[in-house]
């Protein structure tokens, strides 16, 4: 946004409007999800936001602020996640932008492309052989 000829409180308008259009998207196409603030030591650090279907767990959004990537955070909640998903017996898939650079992540944790859904790949754990 630095490109941009705005002022700071434009910036901050356009960054909400951005978010609040995001957040009530997922709210409408996912009621029951919970949305949770990641926390390392009493700071905030990103977002998880996530529904627990019956044989599905659907990360529907999982973000670390900067400061906090590649520090292992995210491994850790998706290694939760997945004992969880084992311990329930569920799945767990996440639509992912194909050039973000989490997807050599989620590979590594065994995620698997199912399906190619043009700008995302939904991925999945464990992928299905």
């Amino acid at each position: 946004m630095s490109i941009l000829p705005w002022g700071e409180d434009q910036k901050r308008h356009f960054i909400y409007m951005q978010f609040k259009a995001q957040h009530e998207h997922y709210q409408k196409h996912y009621p029951d999800a919970l949305w949770m603030v990641v926390d390392v030591e009493k700071m905030p650090a990103g977002r998880l936001y996530i529904e627990r279907w019956s044989r599905e767990l659907r990360i529907i959004d999982i973000a670390l602020l900067p400061d906090f990537r590649a520090k292992g955070i995210g491994s850790s909640i998706l290694e939760d996640l997945k004992v969880e998903a084992m311990e329930s017996g569920k799945k767990i898939s996440i639509h992912v932008e194909k050039e973000n650079p989490a997807m050599s992540l989620y590979l590594r944790l065994g995620f698997g492309i199912i399906e190619d859904k043009g700008i995302y790949n939904l991925l999945g754990w464990p992928h299905p052989s």
